[in-house]
């Protein structure tokens, strides 16, 4: 039965003309699926048309008609990971799509430090990107890069292609999606996919849909191209162009690197954040199952506006919500570079999360700790952490960073022990503290760190 399956298979490829079909450019030769699940492929054809598709991986043939306007789309389902596989789409003319893996499929969008490509930027390189863009041929690794494009109307398609891992497809790669992609490729020994869709410069309004903005009127939403001034700074501009016309291709989930282009608005980050994330799990019709992983923003030396730490805070504030988690990057900012070198760290500690919290495999730390509380007996303060497990460490069993205010709300810096799971924290200057803050700076390097040697995030106890 299975040799006759083949061989239908295979006359029905043989049988097809010149391509009538039209599809959009994430669905072609070279791409990932995610595994195990049911999914659409759409596309036009000539109008009123049967279409068929057939899937080598589960040998089944799945029918549809176009509407008048020649629009399809067919539900499918996919198998465990593995491939090459094929899809044939016809209409009486079709399209045949090669070497289809079946795997993990991930997208990964932001600003500047996720478009960040793995060459650098102009002055700007990728620590240790050379070499591992030398490194880099993967078969099993597969990668799709969305060119820019911003809009008011909601596109259906979008510019860009499937390559496997290779030095010429790497090295123009988001460096954050590569490390990361690569790292869960080699975890979880299945094909992955990485979905990379990013501007630099962007804010968060940017990647939202009008219906995600409606609790924030101070974001304009554009009627006019004629409005538009710097299009990756204005609201839904780049959902419309570089994210709807990727809804229900199937993902397993997002990563995210932005905040920086919000620095100055922090109050509505993380509600934007969080409204963000539940706008697009929406629209792919998997509210509850599409986790965000996302990397709060590096420290760097801005010059005016407001302190980064309050956007750093913000970010903090929404990765308590499920399904999220935070990437903290306080050890590899750079004063003079708003674009970190160390895109391994970013995009490592990215997949840590997804391999601990989406895929389940335990025994290694994926989470920072994160400050709780505070307790003041006389002049000194304990500042006590979550997520700490095996406690916490500073070189030395001291850090530097942390500064008491008494009720004058004027900080001093204090001296800070390290024991186990607390820091100590006292200050010659403060007699009577209330407050403590560790970091909060735009530039600093991070000095407190969790046993698993991820940096604890800046924070502060006070409200001011």
């Amino acid at each position: 039965m299975k040799k006759l399956s083949l061989l239908l298979f295979f006359s029905f490829m043989l049988l097809l003309a010149n391509a009538e079909i039209k599809l959009p450019a994430f669905f072609a030769s070279d791409m990932v699926l995610q595994q195990q699940t049911t999914a659409n492929i759409w596309g036009k054809s000539e109008p009123r048309k049967q279409v068929t598709l057939f899937t080598s991986w589960n040998l089944k043939r799945y029918k549809t008609s176009a509407d008048e306007e020649g629009n399809w789309k067919i539900s499918f389902t996919t198998t465990k990971a593995g491939g090459p596989y094929t899809m044939v789409i016809s209409d009486g003319k079709g399209v045949t799509l090669n070497n289809i893996m079946l795997g993990e499929v991930w997208l990964c969008a932001g600003q500047s430090n996720m478009e960040m490509p793995m060459k650098g930027f102009p002055g700007q390189p990728i620590e240790d990107g050379n070499m591992d863009i030398l490194k880099s041929e993967n078969t099993k690794l597969r990668l799709f890069r969305v060119e820019r494009k911003a809009d008011v109307d909601a596109q259906t398609d979008v510019k860009g292609r499937w390559e496997e891992a290779m030095p010429v497809s790497v090295r123009d790669f988001s460096a954050t999606a590569y490390y990361f992609g690569k790292l869960l490729q080699e975890t979880l020994k299945v094909p992955v996919g990485l979905i990379a869709s990013s501007w630099g410069g962007s804010s968060i309004e940017a990647w939202m849909s009008k219906e995600m903005l409606k609790d924030f009127p101070q974001a304009k939403v554009p009627q006019k191209k004629e409005e538009i001034k710097s299009p990756h700074q204005t609201a839904t501009l780049l959902y419309q162009g570089m994210i709807h016309p990727l809804v229900g291709y199937p993902i397993k989930g997002v990563i995210w690197y932005q905040g920086e282009a919000n620095r100055n608005r922090y109050e509505s980050y993380a509600d934007m954040f969080n409204s963000m994330t539940e706008g697009w799990r929406k629209v792919w019709n998997q509210e509850e199952t599409i986790p965000f992983y996302f990397c709060q923003i590096a420290p760097f030396g801005y010059v005016g506006g407001i302190n980064s730490a309050f956007i750093r805070e913000a970010q903090a504030k929404a990765a308590q919500k499920p399904y999220i988690g935070m990437a903290v990057l306080m050890d590899t900012g750079e004063e003079k570079c708003i674009h970190p070198a160390q895109k391994r760290e970013a995009g490592e500690r990215l997949a840590l999360l997804a391999i601990t919290k989406t895929y389940n495999i335990t025994g290694i730390e994926s989470e920072s700790p994160e400050f709780k509380n505070i307790e003041i007996k006389g002049s000194e303060v304990t500042v006590y952490f979550d997520k700490a497990p095996l406690g916490i460490y500073a070189e030395n069993g001291e850090s530097d960073l942390f500064m008491v205010a008494g009720e004058d709300k004027v900080f001093y810096p204090a001296k800070a022990k390290v024991l186990q799971n607390k820091v100590i924290v006292t200050s010659d200057a403060v007699v009577n503290p209330v407050a403590v803050r560790y970091a909060f700076e735009d530039f600093v390097v991070g000095d407190l760190f969790g046993m698993g040697g991820l940096p604890v995030s800046s924070f502060r106890s006070d409200n001011w």
